[in-house]
């Protein structure tokens, strides 16, 4: 298993070159990994990568019927999965269907949508600082989402932010931000330095604006604002959690398909392009996916912090791989909330919204990041 597809092998050379071959395939030709074919796309099997998915995924598990149990009316983890295979009682099952678990896959979905939109930013920007809430993408759908909350009478684009709803307008202000970055990045090309200072910029316009509209709006509307800003799971619905995971489902999936494309992009742009890729379109497809995930994720859930920047970098570490790997990416994140979320509801002495969780964690991983960096630099 690998999401980062390989081109095509060449053909055989052997006299059995032309021979039918069965649709799935496994080689030998690549030294010491083994690849799987399947018509014109091939994958090669990486055994450290399986195994560390493998695990991530069980302890995500794990986490998650813990949390699912943990509350006014205890179960514990062995219920929650009798529960979910379909048996228990029938005031269990209220309790973890209708209740608990709307919480519990709103933090997997956020958490991989999230993470998935920090490694593709990552990647397109050839940078391990460049995530969507460092670049002012996540503070850009922020900014359109409380515009929705605090205003509540006034011109005609209060009234189109309204008619569009809350993970629309977020949606709008996510590809607004991103596309003004772009374009005042744009000098014959994108480069990554320049997106981040130019997004780090961006980023303290947006969160000016979205203060002073909190301090001139109704304190009633401000409050509300406020507990949103912080990033909760308190009171996600299934109303919000279905769209999040089929945009996940969609674009995130979409992403994993296009992982050779964003293995040639860390190459840099004149390989790339010698590699076939129509570097500018695919920039751009790229960049709208990542703005897109993240501004889904934070219309669930208001903007969770430092998750778009730190899971990447730990699958990279976990797995091994070149560059930031998109599925195990995508299940780092989802353990990485869903962890969050478990010590915000129970081991603090007050529960606490998620978001200052993931950033009181994620900070750390910044300056050890910024360190790293500099050390590099100065070498």
């Amino acid at each position: 298993m690998n999401d980062a597809p390989t081109p095509a092998l060449d053909k055989d050379p052997t006299p059995t070159a032309g021979r039918r071959r069965s649709p799935v395939q496994v080689s030998t030709r690549v030294p010491g990994r083994p690849a799987f074919r399947l018509g014109s796309v091939s994958v090669v099997w990486r055994a450290r990568m399986v195994i560390v998915c493998a695990l991530i995924v069980v302890a995500t598990a794990v986490l998650l019927s813990i949390s699912l149990g943990r509350g006014d009316y205890p179960l514990s983890p062995l219920q929650v999965v009798e529960v979910l295979l379909g048996g228990g009682e029938r005031l269990d099952r209220f309790i973890v269907f209708d209740l608990r678990l709307p919480r519990g896959i709103a933090a997997v979905v956020v958490g991989a949508a999230l993470a998935v939109s920090g490694a593709i930013t990552q990647s397109v920007s050839r940078n391990a600082l460049a995530s969507p809430d460092i670049l002012g993408i996540t503070a850009g759908a922020s900014a359109a989402a409380v515009a929705l909350i605090v205003v509540t009478s006034g011109g005609s684009i209060v009234g189109l932010l309204a008619t569009l709803g809350l993970p629309l307008s977020a949606l709008l202000g996510a590809l607004l931000t991103a596309a003004v970055i772009y374009v005042l990045a744009w000098r014959r090309g994108a480069d990554g330095f320049r997106l981040v200072l130019i997004g780090i910029g961006i980023n303290a316009m947006l969160i000016a604006l979205t203060q002073w509209m909190l301090v001139s709006a109704d304190i009633n509307d401000v409050s509300r604002a406020q507990v949103w800003l912080t990033g909760s799971l308190n009171g996600v619905s299934w109303s919000q959690v279905v769209p999040a995971a089929i945009a996940l489902l969609l674009v995130g999936g979409w992403a994993a398909t296009a992982s050779f494309t964003v293995g040639a992009l860390r190459l840099g742009d004149d390989t790339a392009r010698s590699l076939g890729v129509k570097l500018q379109t695919q920039q751009a497809l790229l960049l709208i996916a990542a703005c897109a995930l993240a501004a889904v994720a934070t219309a669930a859930a208001g903007p969770i912090g430092f998750v778009a920047l730190a899971a990447p970098q730990i699958a990279l570490r976990l797995v091994g791989s070149a560059g930031t790997p998109i599925v195990a990416s995508a299940l780092t994140g989802a353990l990485f909330v869903v962890a969050a979320d478990l010590i915000a509801r129970t081991i603090l002495p007050v529960p606490l919204p998620v978001g200052l969780v993931t950033s009181a964690l994620g900070g750390p991983f910044l300056l050890y990041l910024l360190v790293r960096s500099n050390r590099k630099v100065s070498r």
